[in-house]
């Protein structure tokens, strides 16, 4: 059983730990009990971090990949030798059962070392010459950290969403603020503290929670943090953005998502009918990449909709810590009704309600929702157009691939899709016409540190993971010389 102190600190700045001045309550979402109390900031805290962050910047850049890499890898083996608390912290905050949980930490420790080997390549590379059209100049291109850089983070994969930020900005050798979502914090403030004892430098990495207003607002309008890279709804993403406007920053979002799975009609059904149920109930579909929208070729919709209804139905619910749990609870009240409420609004408009909808009748208490499946949803809904962010799934069918397309590709969003088909041809020539972001064929929602992350229209501004994550921490600078 995890237990805590009565008020953790809630600030990390240039190697210290502090107590904030702004309480902030962690509720565990499968008892509705409190979990913890953190000692969160507001303006004065981020004040401080980011002058830490500046002082610190001159000395972490002009260290060697080489070096930096030694941190991060042994950021990712203290990561692994918390590994089962790291798994209780996300179960507990976040409400996900723990084979989830175990997913999530592995991620974590994957990224910290993709970074851990881009970061030696960067000595080699960091000045490279360029071809140009006149033999009286030489010109060679450096990449150079962009500078100090704020972390915003959201509650639906505590740890996850940070290494993908955090790891490739400090193998970049930028300096770091990082804000965890007030909703989960705990996985981040064990992480914090294996990063305190793996020796980085004072001011390289610091950590501030506390809400969106008190904490996020200042570090987007800072004029000295030279980038923000947020996650979270398209809402905030807006404010973040242009709060960073004023002092023309860059920016990086990875926003929402209203994502398609197509079933074409030479796919394999069992196949169909797990994908589905694993995009759209993984994470209590708490997730930007939920492929929300099932769509069907009409040759296979009525056995799929009895295959999905039954797996839906038998989806156990509950505990995280419980075996067997295959979904856990919503991450706290206000997304519990939010969900509820685009339920109770999709019935009134019309859409037929599958299965779902509904509290486990055998859990009276904690945020639990059963998985929910519904048909005949019109295409102007909230139900069909909008990121529920909860365990909603959507089916209809469709008459040709033509179709299917369109209504894929009829979204503001474009993040991630998937295709289920039989026929390779065909699953890449519907790959190819998806706007979106990532495609997967035939396969689970498995994301590599190797790849790209982030999609097309609202959903996305730049890309994270792979070397695009990491460029996005760099500046280009090119230096042109005459012979």
């Amino acid at each position: 059983m995890l237990s805590f102190p009565q008020t953790l600190p809630g600030i990390y700045i240039d190697g210290a730990w502090q107590q904030g001045n702004q309480p902030l309550t962690v509720i565990n979402p499968s008892t509705e009990q409190v979990l913890a109390l953190v000692a969160g900031a507001d303006s004065e805290a981020v004040e401080q971090a980011v002058g830490a962050a500046q002082q610190a910047f001159a000395g972490w850049s002009a260290t060697s990949g080489a070096q930096r890499a030694v941190y991060l890898r042994a950021i990712a083996s203290g990561v692994e030798a918390r590994r089962e608390r790291l798994i209780q912290l996300q179960s507990s905050n976040n409400g996900k059962p723990l084979f989830e949980a175990a997913i999530d930490v592995d991620d974590v420790i994957a990224t910290f070392g993709y970074y851990a080997e881009l970061a030696e390549g960067l000595d080699a590379k960091q000045d490279s010459s360029v071809a140009l059209p006149s033999e009286d100049f030489t010109a060679r291109l450096r990449r150079e950290p962009v500078g100090v850089v704020g972390l915003i983070v959201p509650w639906n994969f505590p740890m996850v969403t940070t290494a993908w930020k955090l790891a490739p900005a400090l193998a970049a050798g930028c300096c770091v603020v990082l804000k965890p979502s007030e909703v989960t914090p705990l996985p981040e403030l064990e992480l914090a503290a294996i990063i305190a004892e793996c020796g980085l430098p004072n001011g390289v990495f610091n950590l501030v929670c506390g809400t969106g207003l008190a904490v996020g607002a200042p570090m987007s309008a800072d004029p000295r943090i030279a980038k923000i890279s947020f996650t979270g709804s398209n809402a905030v993403g807006v404010q973040v953005m242009q709060r960073a406007a004023e002092t023309v920053k860059g920016v990086s979002l990875e926003l929402g998502g209203k994502s398609s799975l197509l079933v074409l009609e030479d796919a394999d059904l069992d196949l169909a009918v797990e994908l589905a149920s694993g995009g759209g109930f993984f994470n209590a579909g708490q997730m930007c990449s939920a492929t929300s929208r099932v769509l069907v070729a009409d040759a296979l919709y009525e056995p799929f909709m009895e295959r999905i209804k039954a797996r839906a139905e038998a989806i156990k619910v509950g505990d995280p810590f419980v075996e067997g749990t295959e979904m856990g609870a919503l991450v706290n009240l206000a997304q519990y009704q939010r969900v509820l409420g685009h339920i109770e609004r999709g019935v009134s408009a019309g859409a037929r309600l599958v299965c779902g909808g509904q509290r486990p009748v055998d859990s009276p208490s904690g945020y639990f929702l059963q998985p929910t499946v519904f048909t005949d949803v019109p295409l102007d809904s909230a139900l069909w157009c909008e990121e529920i962010f909860g365990p909603v799934l959507c089916v209809r069918r469709f008459a040709d691939e033509a179709e299917a397309i369109a209504l894929a590709n009829d979204s503001e969003f474009g993040l991630v899709a998937s295709v289920v088909s039989s026929n390779a041809q065909t699953a890449e020539r519907v790959a190819n016409a998806l706007q979106a972001g990532m495609v997967w064929i035939n396969a689970p929602q498995v994301i590599f540190p190797q790849a790209s992350w982030g999609g097309y229209k609202k959903s996305s501004i730049g890309r994270e993971l792979g070397p695009w994550g990491l460029q996005a921490f760099q500046e280009i600078k090119h230096v042109i010389r005459a012979v």
